[in-house]
């Protein structure tokens, strides 16, 4: 493949076969199944799964040289169905002269449903070995058509080691690479490019090119590679599937009680360019889901913080968000509201639009007291304790269902503690009732 001087130094290196292409040894060692495939000169259709720079494009690249079959790509991002069309008749063309095509569809996941539909007949007849390049999870934004007639494959970050000798090629390389201009740069300091890039190799080679333009003296130093790293953020897709994975993990590290995970994909996600307002929103969710009444000091804590974050901004209020975060990791846990709303919710929806029992209406007019609204309610307060025993305040055909049971931890043992009184003196009310109903103990027959 002919390169330009002009271009970057990521497109230069970019391998021209599998002996140097680097990384995704799971997928491409000896034996494995794509590698025999592709070896013996029988590609199939396919999607490359995996985040950016890993060697998608350049890997489908190579798969068609070495199946000696032609090779067509469009975009997702700058095609429509123009450009489809023209692909698959170009490749209708090649077909009759016994010639296969490898169409590649970079990002396809931004194509729409029915965009993806349009390569299912030339997928089927041959017409195309359909292989598509995404960052996102295939099984949210590909449709069961396209991907029951295409193997996935997933690619993985770049392992540091193998960026560092992608590095340590780039710059001996005269040819396509650095090697002409004569720098130097150690282990040490290329391992720190490597360990900035975040496993995608188009950033190593990116961030070594800014620092080959700053080395004044032909040494790339640790301070070169410093001022080449500014700006430069760990891998975060606002959008995509890092996002929702890593306040995944955010999530479920508070959750399981482990304040350093918490803190840790907190700081990640910061570190990537997630708005910490978000984040504090998120944070807020997790107060009421997860610690609950066990310790309601969570939820004033967290939005204090959310307070800070909108009053003061960086780095005062991520500082706040932290502490809120180390505090909900170490607090006592309970879901119990969070599954009593859901329960209720469900009932809600199973039950439809139950009246209000007549004792809880309220009855402003005298029709409607005449009509019983209002009838039989027990003032709470002109009671022992604030409480009427055995009174309902659920609709009737509901009777005494319940719907909120505290956990044994933290505040709702006492919560749960009292919630087991009020329904001791709801069955010792109920059970005077009954005595004073029956004959011969001073209650009606």
């Amino acid at each position: 493949m002919a390169t330009s001087p002009f271009q970057p130094l990521a497109a230069r290196m970019r391998p021209v076969s599998l002996d140097e292409y680097v990384g995704q040894q799971h997928i491409l060692a000896p034996g494995k199944p794509l590698r025999e495939a592709i070896d013996a000169g029988h590609l199939h259709s396919m999607v490359l799964w995996g985040p950016p720079g890993v060697g998608k494009t350049t890997l489908a690249r190579l798969m068609a040289g070495a199946s000696d079959a032609r090779f067509i790509a469009i975009s997702a991002v700058l095609a429509g169905v123009k450009e489809i069309r023209a692909a698959i008749e170009e490749a209708q063309l090649h077909k009759q002269m016994q010639q296969k095509t490898v169409l590649f569809v970079d990002e396809v996941h931004r194509f729409n449903k029915s965009q993806q539909d349009a390569f299912l007949p030339y997928v089927e007849d041959g017409t195309v070995i359909f292989i598509g390049a995404t960052t996102e999870n295939p099984s949210f934004e590909l449709n069961n058509a396209l991907l029951s007639r295409a193997r996935v494959y997933v690619l993985r970050s770049i392992e540091e080691d193998d960026l560092l000798r992608l590095l340590q090629q780039a710059l001996a390389d005269s040819k396509r690479g650095l090697g002409a201009l004569g720098l130097s740069a150690g282990d040490e300091e290329l391992r720190q490019i490597a360990r900035s890039a975040d496993g995608d190799a188009r950033r190593a080679l990116n961030i070594l090119e800014i620092a080959a333009d700053l080395a004044e003296d032909g040494a790339i130093s640790a301070t070169v590679i410093s001022e080449s790293l500014l700006g430069n953020a760990r891998r975060f897709d606002k959008q995509g599937e890092y996002f929702y994975d890593q306040i995944s993990a955010l999530h479920k590290s508070v959750r399981g009680s482990d304040a350093d995970g918490a803190l840790y994909w907190l700081a990640r996600m910061l570190d990537g360019g997630c708005d910490p307002l978000y984040v504090a929103r998120r944070v807020v969710r997790m107060a009421s889901e997860d610690i609950g009444n066990a310790d309601p000091r969570a939820l004033p804590l967290c939005l204090n913080a959310w307070d800070v974050q909108e009053r003061l901004g960086s780095p005062e209020g991520e500082l706040a968000i932290a502490q809120a975060v180390a505090y909900l990791a170490v607090a006592p846990k309970s879901n119990a509201v969070y599954m009593a709303w859901r329960a209720v919710q469900r009932r809600v929806q199973e039950t439809g639009s139950l009246e209000v029992p007549l004792h809880l209406r309220n009855a402003p007019t005298k029709l409607m007291k005449e009509q019983g609204y209002g009838a039989d309610y027990h003032y709470a307060h002109d009671f022992p304790d604030a409480y009427v025993a055995g009174e309902s305040y659920l609709p009737d055909a509901l009777g005494n269902e319940r719907f909120y049971t505290p956990v044994p931890r933290g505040l709702e043992i006492k919560i749960g503690d009292k919630l087991t009184l009020l329904r001791q003196k709801d069955a010792a009310s109920q059970w005077q009732r009954l005595r004073e109903r029956e004959p011969g103990k001073g209650g009606r027959s």
